[in-house]
């Protein structure tokens, strides 16, 4: 079944004529939106919304309006221009599922490699969130490699080549840093085969310091990385996704900012920002 019903697919999942669906939408119980005259219902909101009609044990707390995790910058700049009034604590992966268990927001940006394959994001999910009811859709998937210093990019190909050079890390709970020690691995490297220094608290600060010749390499976005002129090795596509509470999926906030995702604006601006894949955005890849 698609994300977005039609309003006879609506009916059919509800078992009620399409004359009913059409007075659920005008009495504004029916979570659904409007584009280009066309109503459409959004699927994971039509199915809260049952369940709340059903009595089960959908979150409907009142959340802070407020998008948690890690950042992103396409991401960050559409929370802001879409004006949607959702405000933003990005901070890292791990922190933001942590405060959205704790009831601190209504959605949480994530990057993180699942430890049971190759998917991405569901498992750390799952093991932070429990059996709390949300929906986990793709934002983009964007290219991550190696920042380098002037002068070494003719010298690195691959984290190998880094050994004994001064490496930026970033602090142990956010995305990239996961990964980073992931991938050392897989080569038969640890943290300690370099010179690592004070970790950053962001990637822009990353690769402000590493074109400031003040690190040799560091692990960050293309995008920020072309933001700054600075060389790029790239190491790996990730997928950076979206958790929200499934309640307040169809509330106000979150719904501005959907209409905007969808807008040519958006479409346009998504477009200048280099190593993204915005293909599959708004997949649903988890919904309990």
């Amino acid at each position: 079944m698609h994300n977005y019903l039609t309003t006879r697919e609506v009916a059919d999942l509800l078992r009620i004529k399409e004359r009913k669906v059409y007075e659920l939408v005008a009495t504004g119980q029916l979570p659904h939106s409007k584009v280009i005259g066309k109503l459409l219902f959004p699927r994971v909101a039509v199915e809260a919304w049952v369940d709340g009609e059903a009595g089960s044990s959908v979150d409907t707390r009142k959340r802070p309006a407020t998008l948690l995790g890690s950042h992103d910058p396409l991401l960050d700049w559409a929370i802001r221009e879409s004006r949607c009034g959702i405000a933003t604590l990005f901070d890292s992966s791990i922190d933001g599922l942590d405060r959205f268990a704790a009831n601190e927001g209504l959605a949480v940006g994530i990057h993180l490699p699942d430890s049971d394959g190759d998917d991405w994001n569901i498992s750390q999910a799952k093991q932070k969130l429990g059996t709390l009811q949300v929906v986990l859709v793709e934002w983009a998937w964007r290219q991550r490699g190696l920042v380098l210093a002037s002068g070494l990019a003719s010298r690195v190909q691959g984290l190998k080549d880094l050994k004994g050079m001064r490496i930026l890390p970033r602090q142990p709970e956010a995305g990239s840093q996961i990964l980073l020690e992931r991938l050392l691995a897989e080569e038969d490297l640890s943290l300690s085969d370099f010179e690592i220094l004070e970790p950053a608290r962001s990637e822009a600060e990353i690769v402000n310091l590493v074109a400031g010749n003040k690190a040799d390499a560091g692990f960050a976005l293309q995008c920020i990385a072309a933001q700054y002129q600075v060389d790029f090795l790239p190491v790996v596509s990730e997928r950076y996704d979206i958790v929200v509470n499934r309640y307040h999926w169809f509330e106000p906030p979150f719904q501005r900012f959907l209409e905007f995702v969808r807008s040519e604006k958006f479409g346009k601006q998504a477009a200048t920002y280099t190593g993204y894949d915005l293909s599959g955005l708004l997949t649903v890849h988890h919904n309990v």
